[in-house]
């Protein structure tokens, strides 16, 4: 027995600390559900309070049933939010106005109560929607300043509504005179008080038994008071320091046949923005009190999980005659802190809320009205000080500028005009922001930025003067009408302070995509190059922009689309180098060269023979010593060098070596002219250059001396080609 009672020992424990974190969690589900009844069910609604409270606790006991044991937070607590019971109450304060306005006659409980488990079971449908659609994350995307004037305009309108039920009127400019009633504005300080009270104390400490403190303590204190004022319960109740004793409380399903064909169904399409709103600060605060209860426990949920739950706990509960909840920061935390770790604190929670169905009329019959609508006031406060003021930190002067419009906007016109600008300064907000962040991560010019290709020393010399020709801009980001304008403007003036410029490249290997706008932008574009006679050259082009710029017709044949940077810079390089060489020097045909130097065609062609003669024993004898040889590149060009051996200025056999075009990517093997040559015909397509004559001699000297090649005819004749370092100069003798 010892050994049995030891090993249940920790189990019992765990269950004990369950139960007391549950205990804990209820006191504050107590205290938070009496004061959303008041909330809900006030002015009009205020006879039928008996039936608010049971749909507060029907909702308190379905919410926490469900989440207790659905919950991805074994921990959690569900119960009704302030923000949800603000909205709950706003939608049955419109559908009371807009019935009073057409029937004032008309019965409000059964409407009212059917319009409260509609809504709740819609808000369930679309959060298990979000849930199985895991489309829950993409609330998150909501701009921050539009969710956080919700919720501060929620705040807002909870301090209101602890007004009304202080005061038993609204707070508007119409009834500003009613506050100038001395009982009215002591039931207001008293209220204050009691928020002041809550704040300095429960505030800071979060015990899991200050709050009930509090709220008992205070109604003590207000008793007394009234005790030594000579003030009896009756005349404290008459003159509106304490609530009239509700009627026991009453549970009503409204499902019926009768009630559904007397509602007011043309009132719809006016509380469908307040439908909406519901749905959107329900769905709000799931994923925010989520997202709070995983920082403070340092564990994480699984947020598709949490929203099905919730959903299917709303739509049960609105089943069940009650009203929309979520999962509870502060009583999950309360929970956590006070020991409970298990579902069961849940399942404590929701039996206890089934007590307070017997319970809570006799509560409120005691309870002055300003403890109750002090914690309101200290409840709306801390939602007001959490989104105005906290907020200011982590936000830009335009965006709280935008948080308090959205505030002023619901509080004034409704969540309908609210949700409509809301979404506009948002947008708008976004597409100013974003416009300012450079489309341009950086640019540069032929000068300094060149293709892999390896080029002579005179085709670098041409870049190096003429490189700014070439200009390139590294694009960047997502391209839209405000990003793109900026690009334009920065064409334009790039354009104004480099007018040699005749290539324009446009990288697009860092952009996410483009909108219509932008390519509006790229035509402008298009027309100040055309004006320019400017080539345009697109690179890393997606298929998504370029089906953007071929239906905007800004891809004609006028722009070029290369797959490659370095492709692109090599084509605008040949072209540049193509414009500025001198076609007479550097493209001359070889045999017309030697005409030209020797004066008859027959000693060119000896010459020309001569050469591929010696070429063929070179091949044959495979002998290292001296080389004479024919470079062909691929543009057509050769270039014919002879190396000098130091003990003489010639040699029968030499080993020719092989020619590569060498690029910086790997070498790449040139056509040798002597291969394509198959004779001494006037129809020779070999071309020289004259820059590449220099001797083995000369490459071991650090003087550089000049190179010269020796040619021998069978007359005795003798030609010498002298090429110095000045490679401006050559001469033959």
């Amino acid at each position: 027995m010892t050994t049995q009672s030891v090993r249940l020992s920790p189990n019992l424990r765990a269950v004990l600390n369950d139960v007391l974190g549950g205990g804990a969690a209820s006191v504050l589900n107590i205290a938070f559900g009496l004061s959303y009844a008041l909330l809900i069910f006030a002015g009009p609604l205020a006879p039928y309070l008996s039936y608010g409270v049971a749909a507060t606790f029907i909702s308190s006991t379905v919410l926490a049933t469900i989440i207790a044991v659905g919950s991805s937070l074994p921990f959690a607590i569900g119960g009704p939010e302030s923000s949800t019971a603000a909205m709950t109450g706003i939608l049955a304060s419109s559908l009371v106005e807009r019935m009073a306005i057409t029937d004032p006659s008309a019965p409000l409980l059964a409407p009212v109560l059917i319009t409260l488990g509609l809504s709740t079971i819609a808000t369930g449908l679309v959060l298990c929607g979000f849930g199985m659609t895991r489309m829950g994350r993409a609330i998150r995307y909501v701009p921050y300043p539009v969710v956080g004037g919700f919720l501060g305009a929620t705040g807002c309108l909870i301090v209101f509504g602890a007004i009304r039920v202080i005061t038993g009127f609204r707070f508007q400019f119409a009834t500003l005179d009613r506050f100038a009633n001395p009982l009215t504005l002591y039931e207001l300080a008293a209220a204050c008080a009691m928020a002041i009270a809550l704040y300095l104390t429960w505030h800071r400490s979060r015990s899991s038994f200050g709050l009930p403190a509090i709220l008992i303590g205070g109604s003590i204190a207000a008793h007394v008071a009234f005790w030594l004022a000579g003030v009896s319960p009756a005349e404290a109740q008459a003159s509106g320091w304490t609530f009239q004793p509700p009627p026991d409380v009453a549970f009503m399903l409204p499902w019926s046949a009768q009630e559904f064909s007397r509602y007011p169904w043309y009132t719809l399409p006016d509380l469908a923005g307040n439908l909406i709103a519901v749905i959107f600060v329900t769905a709000s605060c799931t994923l925010f009190n989520t997202a709070g209860i995983e920082v403070a426990s340092h564990r994480e949920a699984d947020l598709e999980r949490e929203l099905n739950v919730t959903g299917i706990a709303n739509i049960l509960s609105g089943a069940l005659g009650g009203y929309t909840g979520c999962i509870s920061v502060s009583r999950s935390v309360l929970n956590l802190s006070s020991g409970g770790t298990d579902r069961l604190s849940g399942l404590t929670v929701a039996a206890i809320s089934v007590l307070m169905l017997a319970v809570a009329p006799m509560l409120l019959g005691y309870m002055p009205k300003f403890v109750l609508g002090g914690l309101l006031i200290y409840l709306g406060a801390d939602q007001l000080y959490r989104w105005i003021i906290q907020s200011r930190r982590r936000l830009s002067s335009v965006e709280y500028l935008s948080l308090l419009a959205i505030i002023v906007i619901i509080v004034r016109w409704g969540f309908v005009a609210g949700i409509l600008i809301g979404v506009v300064i948002g947008c708008a907000t976004f597409a100013l922001s974003a416009s300012r962040i450079d489309s341009i991560k950086y640019s540069f010019d032929g000068s300094e930025y060149r293709s892999s290709l390896d080029r002579s020393r005179d085709d670098l010399a041409v870049l190096a003067t003429h490189g700014g020709k070439i200009q390139g801009l590294n694009l960047q980001s997502y391209l839209f009408f405000g990003s793109a304008n900026r690009l334009y403007q920065h064409v334009k003036t790039l354009l104004q302070h480099s007018p040699e410029c005749r290539f324009l490249i446009f990288d697009f290997k860092l952009v996410t995509g483009i909108d219509s706008s932008a390519a509006y932008s790229f035509a402008q574009i298009k027309r100040t190059a055309q004006d320019r006679g400017i080539s345009l050259v697109l690179v890393h082009l997606p298929r998504a922009a370029e089906k953007v710029l071929r239906s905007s017709e800004f891809i004609s044949e006028e722009v070029r689309v290369v797959a490659e940077l370095d492709h692109a810079l090599e084509w605008c390089e040949h072209e540049i180098i193509t414009q500025h060489q001198e076609r007479a020097q550097e493209e001359a045909s070889l045999r017309g060269w030697f005409i030209q130097i020797f004066g008859t065609e027959h000693d060119a062609d000896e010459l020309i023979r001569r050469c591929q003669h010696r070429g063929r024993r070179r091949r044959r004898h495979r002998q290292h010593r001296r080389c004479r040889r024919f470079d062909a590149f691929h543009s057509g060009r050769a270039r014919r060098s002879e190396d000098r051996r130091r003990g003489g200025p010639h040699h029968a056999g030499a080993k020719p070596r092989p020619l590569y075009h060498h690029r910086r990517d790997g070498p790449r093997l040139a056509c040798d002219a002597q291969r394509n040559h198959r004779g001494g015909s006037g129809e020779h397509p070999l071309r020289a250059e004259r820059r590449s004559v220099r001797g083995h001699q000369g490459r071991r000297s650090r003087a550089r001396p000049e190179a010269s090649d020796l040619f021998r005819f069978g007359d005795g004749r003798a030609f010498e080609f002298r090429q110095p370092h000045d490679r401006g100069a050559a001469e033959i003798t």
